[in-house]
């Protein structure tokens, strides 16, 4: 099955190092309509706006409803398509508690979706957000997770400043499967692709989502060490 990941909601990384984004909420309708369209009936996982619940603080307070709108736009659309998995991304066990991510997903409709997706393009361990997805899935009637596994294999960097970009002696973690260890838990995902860069991290390192051939290298010689 084919797994998509939509990133275009306004005011995206919060003009951060992956800013962007579409310019107006119309805009990301039609985009969302678009995408709906072309899966028809198709079988797809889908993965809904990573970080945009969870980022959703620096937003003014209309800017972060319509967020909230958009993102509740995008679950009702896509689930039409009765073969498409479809999951809200909500952030990381270190960012928000699991009641507050829980009301958020709650506000956009989570229970409409297949669930929500954890650990988008980071680095926590797998059993961690385990316990996080677990406990945010008692709070939302019981909605099952993805966990992106792509880079997590030896944990989170040292806590520091800019510790989630482009960390060195990162590794692989478990390749995509639905044998997980969570009840919950649908699948280890690698919804971030291993290589791409998480920006230019104030370093002058390669753009956000540009591949790395190097830090991919990296990431699979430190996986099982």
């Amino acid at each position: 099955m084919p797994v998509l990941t939509l990133y275009g909601i306004p005011h995206r990384d919060c003009g951060s190092y992956a800013s962007g984004g579409f310019a107006t909420g119309t805009d990301y309708r039609g985009w969302i309509d678009a995408v709906a369209s072309g899966l028809g009936s198709s079988p797809a996982t889908i993965i809904v706006e990573p970080d945009a619940l969870a980022m959703a603080d620096c937003l003014s307070p209309d800017q972060r409803q319509e967020r909230f709108d958009l993102v509740r736009y995008a679950v009702d659309t896509l689930t039409r398509d009765p073969a498409a998995a479809v999951y809200v991304d909500a952030g990381h066990s270190r960012w928000l508690s699991a009641e507050a991510m829980a009301a958020r997903l709650n506000d956009v409709g989570v229970g409409r979706a297949r669930g929500f997706s954890l650990n988008v393009s980071n680095f926590y361990t797998t059993d961690e957000e385990i316990g996080y997805g677990e406990a945010i899935s008692g709070l939302t009637n019981g909605s099952h997770y993805v966990i992106d596994t792509s880079r997590n294999g030896a944990g989170p960097a040292p806590d520091a400043p800019l510790n989630w970009c482009n960390p060195s002696g990162r590794a692989l973690g478990a390749p995509p499967t639905t044998a997980t260890a969570g009840a919950h838990a649908d699948a280890y995902l690698w919804i971030k692709r291993p290589g791409e860069s998480d920006g230019t991290c104030g370093r002058g390192e390669p753009q956000a989502g540009r591949f790395v051939s190097q830090y991919a290298i990296d990431l699979a010689h430190n996986a099982g060490q």
